[in-house]
């Protein structure tokens, strides 16, 4: 039932010296894909000033939940079921939105969805940040990223890494501009971008 990812304590500290400036002075976050559950759990335990909205298909509610129910916070809310391409997106006027290690593993048509979706769901003036690895002018980063990607595509021909610019110009087509690039360990990045 409670799952358990290296790769997100391998990368939480990173990711939260990034985020902890990007959504200071916010209350509501929606985090896209909680996975595990486990960087819900740290995030809200270091930011107990946010109220943090997992999401995620039904398949990864029960771990959610057993890292939920084991932190004993009560700013880490119960996940809503959310897949990007079908259901219903939750109501309008989160102040920031965060994602991990979900835009290679999803079609290019999903991650067009996922974009139009957090364009309608975020408050103006607010953050969308993203982690994973990224191409860059269809390049990759690295060896072991493009050893990633064959796996990604064996896998699932629909999956790979996507390309900084494509992904940018999906945000400006939703109504948000680029406000950083975070280099991450492990030759991933961290993407943010805000909404006007």
């Amino acid at each position: 039932m409670k799952q358990h990812s290296e790769a997100c304590d391998e990368n939480k500290i990173p990711i939260l010296n990034v985020i902890r400036a990007e959504f200071s002075g916010y209350r509501r976050i929606l985090e896209i894909g909680s996975g595990t559950g486990q960087h819900a759990v740290y995030f809200s335990g270091q930011l107990p000033h946010l109220d943090w909205q997992t999401s995620d298909r039904h398949s990864n509610h029960a771990s959610i939940n057993a890292w939920r129910m084991e932190s004993g916070l009560d700013n880490v809310l119960p996940p809503l079921l959310l897949d990007v391409t079908r259901d219903q997106w939750p109501e309008t006027g989160y102040d920031g939105v965060f994602s991990a290690n979900t835009a290679h593993i999803m079609s290019w048509p999903a991650v067009e969805k996922m974009f139009s979706g957090i364009g309608k769901v975020l408050a103006s003036y607010g953050t969308f940040c993203l982690y994973g690895p990224f191409n860059y002018q269809g390049r990759f980063t690295s060896t072991s990223n493009e050893r990633f990607e064959h796996w990604l595509k064996d896998r699932d021909p629909l999956s790979g890494l996507r390309n900084f610019e494509d992904l940018d110009e999906l945000a400006n087509i939703n109504g948000l501009a680029l406000k950083a690039d975070h280099e991450m360990p492990v030759n991933n990045r961290l993407l943010v971008w805000t909404k006007g």
